[in-house]
């Protein structure tokens, strides 16, 4: 028997909130928007409902089903891209989220993973965990969550 050989991508942050606020955050649509650089997810954050990322002009990014719902301290999410074809025809990922406290701060933690070896669909959310994850924690610590790449406040 062969072990399925898996594509990952992990991602750890710390960020100064509590565990209730940083599951506000990753599960309010109106929130998510500030960080997620407008898109807007749609489900009803129950274990086995379908969920959907949609973009600001309303194409379909990702779609899936919670697997698992844990408040505040773990969800994961099958996770499967729409909007670009490579992407798609590697079927569903599945993506962990995991909040700790750790002291004064919350330690998020974010795997995405698939079997498939070289997977292109992680290859391309190991580009994107991190500039939403660096929003979504400045947004936390400061208020004001990151603007998109490529664009300037000043």
């Amino acid at each position: 028997m062969t072990e399925a050989v898996k594509s990952s991508f992990a991602y750890v942050t710390y960020i100064r909130t509590t565990p209730e606020e940083l599951w506000a955050a990753l599960t309010t649509p109106e929130f998510m928007k500030k960080y997620w650089f407008g898109m807007n997810i749609e489900t009803d954050w129950k274990t086995g409902s379908p969920w959907k990322l949609v973009f600001p002009d309303g194409r379909v990014a990702d779609t899936g089903e919670i697997a698992e719902i844990e408040k505040p301290r773990r969800l994961v999410l099958r996770w499967r891209s729409e909007f670009k074809p490579e992407l798609h025809e590697e079927g569903y990922a599945r993506c962990m989220m995991e909040i700790e406290p750790a002291g004064e701060v919350v330690k998020l933690t974010i795997t995405h993973e698939i079997d498939r070896p070289g997977s292109k669909l992680i290859e391309a959310v190991s580009g994107g965990w991190p500039r939403i994850l660096s929003s979504l924690k400045t947004l936390l610590e400061t208020g004001i969550a990151l603007p998109p790449i490529g664009e300037r406040t000043r």
